[in-house]
């Protein structure tokens, strides 16, 4: 199979997804706490469930890493090629019922994100990307075309983005160091979409992650001409023991200051 042709299968399989999840919070959503703390829902188990069983159709012989599949089982050792899925990123947002919630599928490569797909379901959108390519691009929800989207170098004050959840003087210090003085508080892996299509620059994470929180967010970004780099300057990688990324920035089309 073609890198599009998986990527429309991916596609796909993040819509279906996400039509649960819009199913489920409709029905109402009672919300279980993890051992790591954080929440789950049954939109969360059956968005995976549709993911995983999409993915082993369309391509069977690549091994899948999937976020609550982890929290049932543990996290196992990365192979070289692997898929890495965050069925439901954001959850604090979805039970709060705000729309701010999306569905990651990323392709790993080598330890890089190189094909991905982010779907927002409640705000009728949904992002992908091909690193190989370079090429990204938006489109409407649920049969839409697809539009082209590119990362932007800010010709003013760059704007920031920042968790709704997670603050804290180190990211308030770094927004000030870096000339940020709008910020908006968005959840889940909507920031990096947000700064591939141009519509936002920069967004300094220094709280915990995990790696499906990241990856197809960061392959979008990276498709549309943006970056994903730690504090050493390299570009954040996947396929780490933990899955536990460090600290980062996300940044359009430009060197930005680093986490």
């Amino acid at each position: 199979m073609d890198r599009d042709a998986l990527l429309l299968r991916m596609d796909a399989a993040a819509v279906a997804a996400g039509t649960e999840i819009l199913r489920v919070r409709d029905g109402g959503i009672s919300a279980r706490t993890k051992s790591d703390l954080s929440p789950v829902t049954e939109a969360d188990e059956a968005a995976e469930r549709i993911i995983l069983a999409a993915l082993a159709a369309a391509a069977p012989s690549i091994p899948v890493i999937a976020e609550e599949q982890c929290a049932a089982r543990g996290i196992p050792e990365a192979p070289e090629r692997f898929f890495l899925v965050d069925p439901l990123d954001g959850t604090r947002e979805f039970v709060d019922g705000r729309d701010h919630h999306t569905v990651n599928i990323a392709l790993v490569e080598a330890g890089r994100a190189t094909l991905a797909i982010v779907s927002a379901p409640a705000l009728g959108r949904l992002w992908g990307g091909d690193v190989v390519a370079g090429d990204a691009w938006t489109r409407d929800l649920p049969g839409g075309p697809r539009r082209p989207v590119r990362a932007r170098v800010p010709d003013a004050s760059p704007v920031g983005l920042a968790s709704r959840s997670v603050d804290s003087a180190e990211t308030r210090d770094w927004f000030a160091r870096a000339g940020v003085t709008q910020i908006d508080r968005i959840g889940s892996s909507l920031k990096l979409c947000l700064i591939a299509e141009g519509a936002a620059d920069l967004y300094p994470r220094h709280g915990p992650t995990s790696e499906w929180d990241i990856a197809a967010g960061q392959a979008v970004l990276e498709a549309a001409g943006g970056r994903v780099l730690t504090a050493s300057g390299a570009p954040l990688r996947y396929g780490k023991r933990g899955c536990a990324n460090p600290p980062f920035v996300a940044a359009g089309a430009f060197d930005p200051p680093l986490p």
